[in-house]
């Protein structure tokens, strides 16, 4: 009888599993991030000095969209602007915090801007937030010393 030798072992290191495991979880993340954003989204508007909101990105915040062809939106549902004040009304019943946020894109139309609000106001919504962005300031060089 012979005795068989078992194979030497095999100090490569084996990158297969990994790869199917990190496929997986890219395919994941590209499935559930446009599902994290909150309502409609719009180019915002730049503001050098922006406030920041921290109560928009709550569960219960009451978001309204201009979007850039003039679209209106409440949270995730089309509406028409005129239909607003029910409707805000209706949402801020049983809330604590009354505020009602607006977003607009940036190449929207003021007059529409403008409508949005004026029918949120008529809903009777005294705290009113303007969404906007940071502008990206470039950082200009030093100017360079005078050669002598």
């Amino acid at each position: 009888m012979s005795k068989y030798k078992a194979a030497p072992p095999v100090a490569d290191i084996n990158v297969t599993p990994m790869v199917d495991v990190m496929l997986v979880m890219l395919i994941i993340f590209m499935v559930i991030t446009p599902m994290l954003s909150k309502g409609v989204s719009v180019d915002l508007v730049k503001a050098k000095n922006p406030i920041a909101m921290a109560n928009a990105d709550k569960e219960d915040a009451v978001l309204v969209a201009v979007t850039r062809d003039g679209k209106v939106y409440l949270n995730t549902t089309q509406t028409t602007a005129d239909a607003l004040p029910s409707k805000v009304k209706d949402m801020l019943t049983n809330q604590l915090d009354k505020t009602v946020y607006v977003k607009s894109d940036s190449r929207a139309k003021f007059e529409k801007v403008v409508e949005v609000v004026d029918n949120i106001r008529a809903a009777g919504v005294d705290n009113l937030g303007l969404l906007t962005e940071q502008i990206q300031q470039e950082r200009q060089a030093a100017p360079a010393a005078p050669q002598q």
